[in-house]
């Protein structure tokens, strides 16, 4: 083992300050879930927060911030094209079928006649 009581003490100080950011971070999360954004807005503010506190997981629990092989970096690039990419499909496939035969689930269930309850 390399490490001297300074340098875990260290670690562990890191440690305490991502689990206060992350538990603070979550309740802005809640706060900010109550204000009313565009529906665009909503998503975005939701994901800038979720990303700062994967970043703040990956870096400091996962110990990416003192990674210093390339090969890691080339990974984790390669698996974040990668979900890009796997994101995007859906988006990429929606023009494929022309929009008469687009129907969701809840296209046919409004389609669908009120069926009346059996007591009334």
């Amino acid at each position: 083992m390399g490490g001297s009581h300074a340098d875990v003490s260290r670690h562990v100080k890191a440690y305490y300050a991502v689990f206060t950011t992350l538990a603070v971070m979550t309740v802005v999360t809640v706060a900010v879930a109550q204000f009313h954004f565009s529906d665009i807005g909503n998503v975005a503010v939701a994901l800038l927060i979720a990303a700062f506190k994967a970043g703040l997981v990956a870096a400091i629990f996962m110990h990416l911030k003192w990674e210093k092989s390339p090969s890691i970096w080339w990974a984790l690039g390669f698996c974040a094209i990668f979900f890009v990419v796997l994101m995007s499909l859906p988006v990429l496939t929606s023009q494929d079928s022309p929009p008469q035969v687009q129907h969701t689930m809840w296209d046919v269930r409004a389609a669908a006649p009120a069926t009346p309850h059996a007591g009334h």
